[in-house]
């Protein structure tokens, strides 16, 4: 299959799915669903609500459902980015090309912006009419788990350790325990969640979950090594930050070449996790090899 046709399609299915169902600005207040639609369509890629499609197809049971829980991903993704680029974290000017949301509405608005997409991400999830296919029990579990990878013990807890883990000597145990959490755990959900929506056996579910924990330390290695070696015009925003705000990073532990080496170790290893599964677990192991091969 080509990776990057399946990656388009799904794209478009969560863009065309989020543009219905996400206020537009003649609701009020106005300037708050302008902010949010600002980050949301701002040219993202997708990947974790493609990666609960994609684990969902892998099951072959896919429910109506998906496509709701799907975008509450991307609804968490974008609000974090938002919070991301404030000030008071990384004052970046810059994402994906643009200016971010808060050199455009403020910095109140832009916190206000990632606060309504977080809350936003958990009424896609329990809306009675675009969730109505799931049994209760299932739907707490998708709901439970798109909590705890998105909060305190998850992407909000991996956030707060990368801050203090600055201008600090870090070792290779705190490095994954940052990655794990910053970036691992809502990925791990967005997968977890596929499968419990298409009724994914236990062994299935810790099949899926150990891929999903694979590619998540892969994406972040990834995305550092991409810090060092892309450009402003492939990256959307200023290269080589990381370095200037001393954050600590697998180049910066090991340099760029044994970096990409751990990622790619990582990849291997989440590929071997989907051996049980068939052909319809391919997008999942072309998009475990998309993640290490991006260059943005």
């Amino acid at each position: 299959m080509k990776i990057e046709e399946y990656l388009e399609q799904k794209r478009l299915e969560v863009d065309q799915f989020l543009e219905h169902y996400i206020p537009h600005t003649q609701t009020t207040p106005a300037i708050l669903y302008e902010a949010i639609r600002y980050s949301l369509f701002a040219g993202g890629k997708r990947i974790r609500p493609i990666l609960t499609i994609a684990s969902a197809e892998a099951l072959g049971q896919p429910p109506k459902a998906l496509l709701p829980v799907a975008c509450a991903f991307e609804c968490i993704h974008t609000y974090s980015l938002i919070h991301d680029d404030l000030p008071a974290m990384d004052n970046d000017d810059f994402r994906r090309g643009k200016l971010t949301n808060h050199k455009v509405f403020g910095e109140a608005i832009a916190i206000l912006a990632g606060d309504g997409l977080q809350t936003l991400a958990f009424e896609l999830c329990s809306r009675p009419d675009l969730v109505h296919d799931v049994e209760p029990q299932r739907q707490i579990q998708v709901i439970y788990e798109l909590a705890l990878g998105a909060g305190n013990q998850g992407m909000v807890g991996g956030q707060v350790l990368d801050m203090q883990a600055e201008h600090q000597v870090a070792d290779l145990a705190t490095l994954q325990q940052i990655h794990h959490h910053k970036t691992g755990r809502l990925i791990r959900a967005a997968v977890r969640a596929g499968a419990l929506l298409s009724g994914a056996t236990p062994t299935q579910l810790d099949h899926l979950t150990r891929f999903a924990e694979h590619i998540g330390l892969a994406f972040q290695i990834a995305d550092d090594v991409l810090n060092v070696t892309g450009t402003q015009e492939e990256l959307g925003k200023a290269p080589k930050t990381d370095a200037q705000r001393g954050k600590q990073t697998y180049p910066a532990l090991y340099g760029v070449e044994r970096a990409q080496a751990l990622a790619q170790e990582c990849i291997n290893r989440a590929l071997d996790c989907l051996h049980p599964f068939d052909h319809k677990a391919d997008p999942l192991r072309e998009i475990a090899r998309y993640i290490v091969n991006r260059r943005h």
